[in-house]
């Protein structure tokens, strides 16, 4: 008999090892690493894994990108950068219960209503659970075809014979291959379903859609090459405590990246929300120390969101430094910054940041609007409830010039805001706005100078 042959493959990253380590090289994870066969190269099942091209001439290739199909959900078209690319692949993680394969079944009734056939693969939930589910959100159109399967040559088998326009694999980390002895869900199993279902996907020009799981920390699980394999990364993000979820494209080969659609869980799925901003200051307070809005940047689509600032005094002897929605790291530099230049002492001060609604922002555009939300809870000066502060802060107190002004502005003054505290770089951008106030600043000292 042929001798099978083994690996360690770590199950955090898929670094591959000829024995077993305690440490992970590629990711410096510890005690990750699992044996597993590893497949035969010259197995039956590879040799359809190939593309029989031949070498081209760079001017005689076609550069068409041909029709998108519009999902019927506006804000999914939005990540998806105007609707779905022919064979292209779309790879969705998200926390358990977030909704991801309820998005998915409501994206799929709208395609199958339009006379499309659609393929739903599930290897978590029997028929009859998504039965129930899909009288919940409505989808019982003739041509959603659903195929409770985890065995990737059956799957394949199917979607042959079916000839669907589209296909759902809920989740890759059910799926296995039989030339594998290891367990589905891990790195081996993983690597091997996603790409053979991606180059399916290529091959006919039929677009497949992954459902992820997700590790503690968030990201998706299994190897991270799986994320370099597709052609679009979705993450699904929100709290169990909000209504909101919110999707974010991590990566598009055929539209914008960190573009986000926002949506609301609803008890009949999910329900688009086309005004975000509205959305995430609709419980605003007025009038209270220690709030302020700034219009951040989310892909091409502004979103004003609040932040608020909580500063108390303590008897530790280390003051807490906690932040909600925004880098740690970036807030205790803007507190720094606030002591050293404006004289605020807040070294004996506890320190609390939270982004109302639960959303998560990134861009340093926000800066301006922490050191202006911390002022004024340390003040105990309400800011303006119609005014809207955004720039970047650097380490010498001076406030730096931020990217698409004019959008971010022409957001603010829709939602009825009638004054803006913007860098002096950017203040020529904000003019055509009109019935708008602008406040162009230098530093930190005239930023209080505006405020209070």
């Amino acid at each position: 008999m042929k001798k099978s042959k083994t690996s360690f493959f770590c199950q955090h990253c898929g670094y591959m090892s000829p024995k077993w380590l305690g440490k992970c090289p590629s990711c410096n994870g510890w005690n990750c690493f699992a044996e597993e066969l590893v497949a035969d190269t010259n197995s039956g099942s590879r040799a359809e894994m190939k593309f029989d091209g031949k070498p081209i001439p760079i001017e005689e290739i076609p550069a068409e990108e041909g029709a998108r199909t519009a999902t019927g959900i506006a804000e999914i078209d939005r990540v998806l950068g105007g609707g779905i690319v022919g064979g292209s692949a779309i790879l969705i993680g998200g926390e358990p219960g977030i909704g991801k394969s309820t998005l998915l079944l409501q994206m799929m009734q709208n395609l199958a209503a339009k006379g499309l056939k659609v393929l739903y693969v599930s290897g978590e939930e029997s028929a009859s659970q998504i039965k129930l589910r899909s009288r919940r959100v409505g989808a019982s159109a003739k041509d959603l075809l659903v195929l409770v399967e985890v065995s990737l040559e059956k799957i394949l088998e199917h979607i042959k014979a079916v000839n669907p326009a589209f296909v759902v694999i809920d989740s890759i980390q059910t799926v296995y291959s039989a030339d594998l002895m290891s367990a589905p869900g891990s790195v081996g199993q993983v690597r091997e379903a996603s790409s053979r279902l991606i180059l399916f996907s290529k091959k006919h020009g039929i677009p497949v859609f992954l459902i992820g799981h997700v590790t503690k920390d968030g990201s998706i699980a299994g190897p991270k090459v799986l994320e370099h394999m597709v052609d679009t990364v979705l993450y699904f993000e929100g709290d169990s405590g909000h209504a909101y979820r919110i999707i974010r494209g991590m990566k598009n080969r055929f539209g914008p990246t960190n573009e986000i659609g926002v949506f609301e869980m609803q008890e009949k799925g999910l329900k688009e929300v086309p005004n975000p901003s509205a959305f995430f200051l609709a419980e605003r307070p007025q009038n209270v120390a220690g709030s302020v809005v700034v219009p951040s940047l989310e892909g091409t689509r502004p979103i004003l969101v609040e932040i608020q600032a909580l500063v108390s005094p303590t008897n530790l002897g280390m003051p807490r430094r906690t932040a909600i929605g925004v880098d740690h790291n970036r807030v205790s530099l803007l507190v720094a910054v606030l002591d050293k230049i404006c004289g605020l002492h807040l070294s004996g001060s506890d320190i609390f940041i939270n982004v109302a609604g639960g959303i998560r922002v990134e861009e340093p555009a926000v800066d301006l609007g922490i050191v202006a939300a911390i002022a004024s809870s340390f003040l105990d000066r309400p800011i303006d409830a119609r005014t809207v502060v955004l720039g970047e802060v650097g380490l010498t107190g001076e406030v730096r010039a931020i990217s698409q002004m004019d959008v971010r502005i022409k957001e603010a003054a829709r939602l009825g805001f009638n004054r803006c505290i913007v860098p002096k770089s950017n203040i020529s951008l904000p003019g055509s706005v009109p019935k708008m106030e602008v406040n162009a600043i230098h530093s930190l000292k005239e930023l209080l100078e505006n405020l209070f």
